[in-house]
């Protein structure tokens, strides 16, 4: 068989990861991405730069490659579209569009009959004002958000006027639940049925920023089963081939809830590379290139901890860790607050 060449969209820090899960399998990596000092260059066999809307660049970086995926969903939908005219795209466009709309992606888990919190469409401050009951919440913009971009909790009405809302995007209001923890079950798919899935991963939050995860999760076996059956249900709908993560909220009333699909490897994941025989990175490229699927072996229980900002010095400036421990530094240039530059994987 002839060396696969694997095009990813997008030179993030999952880029670089899985552009290292590539190598292991000798498969070619070039990125595309429109930031010229994307990390993921660093680790990638050919590096290409330039905007998503560039078809000529679109075009060469598709006669270079076997098979296409991408290491985050805001990449315009017209640009997956036409590279899947060209060579095969994974997870498929439709998947892509589908989740970058936060309203047409909660109607889409409801209609699987799968719980998601209380959430109503805003077009306008007059559309809010009638919403009362759907206070304390959040309310977030129906595209483009990450990381907490583009969100606005909101307590009550009189805050609407000094949160300078711009009624120009289109909302999704999301009553919030009172949250006991965050979970998050990661799947590869790789054809009807056939999929590899991980424990759920408990995870904690600091300013709408990942910042801690860990397995196993402390939770009940009900809910760890539920949420696997979940994903499961989710991934199979969408027919999708890939890594997938579903991220889930648990209530004080041990209730379950879908809050958003991630349709890509997942920040919550990395600790799948040191914890387990087969990384999410890895699957995602087996999945994605047609290779075999190789059952999954947890290696041991681990946590995980993001390195946010300048968190990254004092490992660059030492680098040294204990045994059980994994420093990954993303090797971004730029050190900015709230910037994800690396991450500490413990195995426990």
């Amino acid at each position: 068989m002839s060396e696969i060449k694997l095009g990813i969209i997008g030179g993030g820090q999952l880029g670089s990861m899985l552009c290292q899960a590539a190598k292991k399998l000798n498969i070619k990596t070039i990125i595309y991405s429109d930031d010229v000092e994307s990390p993921a260059q660093n680790f990638c066999d050919e590096f290409i730069s330039s905007e998503y809307s560039n078809k000529d660049k679109i075009y060469e970086f598709a006669k270079k490659v076997d098979i296409i995926t991408y290491e985050f969903e805001n990449i315009p939908y017209d640009t997956l579209n036409e590279l899947n005219k060209l060579k095969p795209v994974s997870p498929k466009p439709s998947v892509n569009r589908l989740i970058q709309h936060r309203l047409a992606e909660k109607d889409f888990i409801n209609k699987l009959n799968i719980r998601t919190t209380r959430y109503v469409h805003v077009e306008s401050k007059e559309d809010l004002l009638p919403l009362g009951d759907f206070l304390p919440g959040i309310l977030k913009t129906t595209t483009m958000g990450y990381d907490g971009k583009g969100q606005f909790p909101i307590k009550n009405l009189d805050q609407i006027d000094s949160l300078n809302i711009n009624f120009e995007n289109e909302y999704i209001l999301e009553k919030l639940v009172k949250l006991k923890k965050e979970i998050s079950v990661i799947i590869t798919r790789f054809s009807n049925n056939k999929y590899e899935i991980y424990e759920p991963i408990e995870n904690t939050h600091e300013d709408q920023i990942l910042r801690h995860s860990k397995i196993p999760a402390e939770i009940s076996e009900k809910l760890s089963e539920q949420s696997k059956e979940w994903a499961i249900l989710i991934a199979e709908e969408l027919k999708y081939i890939g890594t997938l993560c579903v991220e889930f909220f648990i209530d004080r009333n041990d209730n379950l809830y879908v809050n958003e699909i991630a349709p890509r490897v997942h920040n919550s994941g990395h600790l799948t590379i040191n914890a387990y025989n087969v990384s999410q990175f890895e699957n995602h490229v087996r999945a994605v290139c047609s290779l075999d699927q190789i059952p999954l072996k947890k290696i041991s229980n681990a946590e995980m901890i993001n390195l946010i900002g300048d968190q990254i010095v004092k490992y660059r400036d030492n680098p040294k860790v204990n045994d059980n421990q994994f420093l990954f530094d993303y090797l971004k240039k730029d050190i900015k607050e709230k910037r994800k530059m690396g991450h500490l994987t413990t195995l426990k």
